[in-house]
Parts: C-alpha cells; structure tokens; sequence
C-alpha cells in the first residue's frame, strides 16, 4: 500500500533520507518555537526510522506526530492512510515562512501593545484614571477565558504583569475608594489565576502562597463568592498534592462560611470535597458531597463569576467529570459509571464549546481509561487515552499528569499488561509523566 504520506514525500523529492531529515529537523524546530516546547527543537528520527514510515512498517510516535501533522498539514490516519487515486492538492509547509513571518508580525504587535499599556499606566501621575482601570479589566477577561484553553506559555508572561500593575496601583495611593474596591477585586482574580498557574507548574508552595493572596484581596474587595473561590481553589492545589485531608478541610471551609452563595462556585466546593473524600477512601462523605452538589446545581443562580467564565464558572459537564472521578478514586462501578464516564468525555470533545477545556477533557479521558482497564478493555482504554498522550508538552500540567499517573498504575495491575499494546502504552506513558505520584493520589482497584 502506497500511504498518503510517501506520496507527500515523494512530490517534495525528499526520498532521501538526507533530504528528508534535515527538512524534518527544521520543522520540529519552528514548531517548538511556536509552542514553546524545547524539547522538540532537537528531534530528529534516525534515517531507519523514516525508512519504516516510508514503507508503512512503523508509526510515529507522539512527537513526530505533532511534527508530521504540521508540516504536511494532514492528520497521522490520513497520512499513514491509502494515499487517495486523485491528486493531492499540495499543502502549504505550516510552519514555513509565511507562518513564520507572521509569527515575527505577531510578536511586534505584542510588544507594542506592552509598551502602550506601559505608557497608559505611566501617564495617568495624579490620580488613577479609567483608562487604567479599563486596561486591567479587559486583562482580567482575556486571562480567564484563555486560561483553560491555551497552553500557560501563552499566557503566563502577561498573567504576571497584570498582577504586578494591579498590585502597584494599589499601593501607588492614587486610586478612590471605589476604584480601590475594584482594584483588589482584579487583584484577586489575578492573584487566583497566578496560584493555579503555579499549581499547574508544580509548585505548590507558590501556589499556596499566591491563593493567600487572593484571599487577602477578596476580603478587601467584600466579594464572598471570591473568598469561597479562593477556599476552592486550595482545595484543588491540596486534592492534586494527595493531600486528601487539606483538600476536605478547604472545601468545606469554604462552604460553611459562605453558605447563601447561588452562583456555580456553590456547587464547585461539595464537587471538590467529594474528589477529596474519595482520595482519602471515605466512601460515606464522597456520596454525601455528591449529593449536596447535585442539591446545589437545582438552586443555582448564575453570578458575576459565572459571567467571567473560564475556570471562574462550573457547569453541569465539569460536574460530571468530577462525579465520575470520585467513583473511579473509590474503585467503585455502578450501571451508570461507565456510560457516565463516556458522556464526560463526549462533552469535551467540542473546543468551541463555551465550557470545554484541554485539562477537563484530558482527566475525563483519563477516568475513562482507567474504568475500561478494569474491565480488561485495552483497546478502548487506548483509544480513550490517545488525545492525552498526544497534548503537546505546554499543556501537560500538573493535574494532566498525575491523572496519566493513574492510568498508569492501573495498567500496571491489569491481566492485559504483558501484551504488546499494553507495553507500548506503558512507555509512553512513561515518557508523559515519568515520576510516580503520591500513594494516595492513586485510583483504588475494584
């Protein structure tokens, strides 16, 4: 069979490996350039290695993937398919010059918004005026709706500045009352974006402290359905930490205190406490923290959080996911876990949907993994998990990790763990997250 990509590399009259090679090599490097991934800038298959793609004895693995599908510009089915009987319409190289110039173009108009902002903060010298405050608003919104989206190397230089303008203009004295309140308002959403930043990082203890921060600025600005996002919040940083007692504490903390809230942030805390509880094996308090959240969601009213979006809101599809990782945590499986699990999935497979996001997308996926292994699914659990294995490094934070963990440590304990396709999802995901997480942190065998 002559594959779509043979014909590809044929029409460039890269047949040989010394053409094709160095080609290769350049695109992986303008690829880790735009994604921000280093560790692609030095990827380059042995000449072996593109001999067995060529006659279609071999796939790629995940990162020559991502490298192959951007530079032909067709997905690795369709390039490792039968080539089609009609002609190809020639791809334009993504990453070629043309992107490449604007790219270039992108990253001037970036500086130059940074300068603008720069001199808009700078010339407002007696008193605070809009424009400034306006500024921040309109940052505060970009981030978060950004934030579940994009890989945080895209975000996370401006995440930092904004957090450094909004903490200097409030201590800068040239800010009204009013203004005042609205900046530590901005402040803490910063300050709450910038702690899951760390989180996703993986480091807790800036995490930690950047949420105090929050809490110390939600207070100032009197809004209690902050101060309760920002109890969630620690909440999550503990949960992922296999700090299941901490996660609990938080989670219920935060709902004690505030317990006339409506907006989705109400349902968010019992969700993050039934994860904690099952963490910890309490069986009892998950289903009790599941029942209240699903008390919660027929109460709720949306508020100026749910507005803002992003991780600031929590839908009914989140909601579900979680729910069905307090199952899989507890090792439990009921008639509807499964078909619950694949619904979770099949409500983050849409990115232009207004809820979706890749780490949501990336656990539910996992959750569903790890219940299709203990059914001695290999396949599907395979099948489930490709999409996770296949993110691109920026986006595999913290809680995509230690979810592949998971997986992980399920496949070591499954009767189909010596057959070839188990052993090869065993490397990768070896190669995805190659530390082991917490004991606690780890799913519970039915």
């Amino acid at each position: 069979m002559t594959t779509l990509f043979r014909r590809l590399v044929d029409e460039r009259e890269l047949r040989d490996p010394r053409a094709f090679l160095p080609r290769f090599a350049e695109q992986a490097r303008q690829l880790a350039q735009r994604d921000g991934d280093v560790r692609l800038a030095g990827l380059e298959p042995a000449a072996s290695t593109f001999e067995a793609w060529y006659y279609g004895q071999r796939l790629p693995n995940r990162d020559a993937r991502r490298v192959l599908v951007a530079w032909l510009g067709h997905s690795i089915d369709k390039l490792f398919g039968p080539a089609p009987q009609t002609a190809v319409t020639p791809q334009d190289d993504a990453l070629d010059s043309g992107n490449a110039d604007l790219h270039d173009m992108r990253k001037g108009a970036a500086m130059a918004a940074r300068r603008a902002r720069d001199f808009a903060l700078g010339t407002e010298q007696g008193q605070l005026g809009d424009e400034t405050l306006g500024y921040l608003q309109d940052e505060v919104r970009r981030i978060t709706a950004e934030y579940p989206r994009k890989p945080l190397s895209a975000l996370f230089d401006d995440l930092v500045a904004a957090q450094e303008d909004a903490f200097r203009l409030i201590e800068g004295g040239r800010a009204r009352p009013s203004q005042l309140q609205q900046l530590y308002l901005l402040s803490t959403l910063l300050s709450w974006h910038m702690a899951k930043a760390c989180h996703d990082l993986g480091d807790g203890s800036s995490a930690m402290m950047h949420a105090r921060a929050a809490g110390v600025s939600a207070e100032k600005a009197e809004h209690p359905a902050l101060e309760a996002m920002v109890h969630g919040l620690k909440s999550l940083i503990a949960y992922w930490s296999g700090y299941s007692a901490d996660a609990i504490f938080h989670a219920r903390r935060g709902a004690a205190e505030h317990p006339h809230l409506r907006g989705t942030v109400s349902v968010w805390l019992p969700s993050l406490e039934a994860r904690a509880a099952a963490l910890a094996g309490d069986a009892a308090a998950a289903a009790a923290a599941v029942d209240q959240a699903a008390r919660r969601r027929d109460a709720v009213e949306p508020d100026d959080l749910d507005e803002l979006g992003g991780l600031l809101t929590f839908p009914v599809e989140k909601q579900l996911y979680y729910q069905v990782e307090t199952d899989v945590l507890l090792g439990q499986r009921t008639e509807s876990t499964v078909p619950d699990a694949e619904r979770a999935v099949q409500a983050f497979t849409d990115p232009t949907a207004p809820h979706w996001a890749f780490g949501d997308e990336a656990g539910a996926r996992c959750n569903l993994a790890t219940l299709r292994l203990h059914a001695d699914e290999l396949d599907g659990a395979a099948d489930a998990l490709r999409p996770v294995l296949d993110l691109p490094r920026a986006q595999r934070n913290r809680g995509i990790v230690i979810s592949a963990q998971r997986v992980h440590h399920t496949l070591t304990r499954s009767p189909a763990r010596s057959a070839l396709l188990a052993r090869d999802l065993g490397e990768e995901l070896t190669q995805f997250a190659p530390a082991a997480p917490p004991a606690l942190a780890l799913p519970r065998r039915p």
